[in-house]
């Protein structure tokens, strides 16, 4: 995509908030009422709320660096030139780890998935093989160009939001009170689990990674790109807030042990909320839904994936350097799928560990060597020194939870 000069040429705002929306708004969101059982809905509201905060002020900060360079140019060119060789490798082998397990958990997620929606039309399809089947349409649209991404996710989160609508429309009207407020439990504690959800909020808010596709996209348009995230992410926050509502009030939280003991995949949570339920038309707009989420954070996820590793290794735009790219984007994490179809959950939280180094605390980073280099001259983010520090901090205390967690130092639900 070449830098637009003039304002007639310009993308309008609504590709930019599709992508940037789509990208998060997907099957990470499945995760959430599952790791948030333990903390439950009040507690899960404010990790949710401020972890949207964090996350957006860090990919604003990732604008901020971004648009002292050339369009086109992702996180390898920034970081080496703004925070040397260390940092970059450091960075870079974070930001690969992150959009290439995100890419196995959406090829996990839509594996699942779609063998859930075959079964109920009395086909099986093995998660593996569906899982194949969708990379590879995924790699073609990603392949063709990132208008091509826009336009798709546009139709899908078009659809997803119809479906997201029509199902939780109808769920909102099964939720029950008691089942919210968790009245069964009248003693139960909540704030010793609240600390493991972060790292899955943060993944659950991932979309750094198409900051410097957006300026592609865009050109050097700070305003606008700037919208872009702060509309797209409201998006995420406020469909996570109705998600949690529509599956804490249909779902009593003793039965999410029991979820997450199956692995916590898709088609475990649609299955869980079907049989609570039990209504045949809202079984098929929830599975519906389902294959829409998973697309839409697939296409996302994978452009950025695909536009790091293009400026990575310095492949061009033409049909061979973008089937070179295609290559390497889809390959590892296909195989990945077809080797371990089911590490959804476990995806998402690793995904959210290494995140915490590129989308937190390397955007303070970035921004405040920027801030030193050039000044900002086209665009600053508001809070001065203590948003720095704040996103920073934000990033390092993801980092210790998770590891507190892995090493079962942190209490579990269950």
């Amino acid at each position: 995509m070449s830098t637009l000069t003039t304002t007639q040429a310009s993308p309008s705002l609504f590709g930019g908030v599709v992508i940037i929306g789509g990208t998060i708004i997907g099957a990470g969101m499945f995760s959430l009422p599952v790791v948030m059982s333990g903390a439950w809905f009040f507690w899960s509201l404010l990790a949710l709320l401020f972890t949207w905060f964090c996350m957006l002020h860090s990919g604003l900060m990732i604008l901020e660096a971004n648009l002292n360079y050339r369009s086109g140019a992702s996180f390898d060119t920034i970081t080496k030139d703004l925070l040397g060789k260390g940092w970059n490798l450091v960075n870079g082998v974070s930001i690969a780890f992150v959009l290439y397990i995100l890419t196995y958990a959406y090829i996990s997620a839509s594996g699942s998935i779609l063998h859930h929606t075959f079964a109920e039309m009395s086909l099986n399809v093995s998660p593996r093989l569906a899982g194949l089947c969708f990379a590879l349409g995924v790699a073609f649209i990603v392949w063709l160009s990132t208008h091509a991404v826009s336009r798709m996710t546009a139709i899908v989160l078009g659809a997803k939001v119809i479906t997201f609508f029509l199902t939780f429309g109808s769920l909102l009207g099964h939720v029950q009170p008691a089942t919210l407020f968790n009245v069964a439990q009248s003693d139960a504690s909540y704030t010793p689990y609240l600390l493991m959800t972060l790292p899955f909020c943060l993944a659950s808010f991932g979309y750094h990674g198409n900051v410097p596709s957006l300026m592609k996209y865009y050109g050097k348009d700070p305003r606008t790109i700037t919208r872009c995230l702060v509309y797209g992410t409201l998006l995420a926050l406020g469909l996570y807030v109705v998600w949690l509502l529509v599956t804490m009030g249909n779902i009593p939280r003793p039965a999410f042990i029991e979820i997450a003991a199956k692995g916590g995949n898709i088609d475990v949570l649609v299955q869980a909320l079907s049989g609570v339920l039990n209504s045949r038309s809202l079984d098929l707009l929830l599975v519906i839904f389902s294959n829409f989420a998973v697309a839409s954070s697939f296409l996302g996820v994978t452009l950025g994936l695909f536009d790091y590793l293009a400026d990575l290794f310095g492949f061009d735009d033409s049909p061979a350097g973008r089937f070179k790219t295609a290559l390497l984007t889809f390959v590892p994490p296909i195989v990945g799928g077809l080797l371990w179809p089911n590490g959804f959950l476990y995806a998402i939280g690793y995904a959210g560990l290494a995140a915490t180094i590129w989308a937190a605390i390397v955007p303070a980073l970035l921004a405040n060597a920027s801030r030193k280099r050039f000044g900002s001259p086209a665009f600053r983010v508001w809070g001065g020194k203590p948003m720095i520090i704040l996103i920073l901090l934000f990033g390092i205390g993801n980092a210790v939870v998770h590891l507190l967690s892995s090493f079962n130092l942190l209490p579990v639900y269950q």
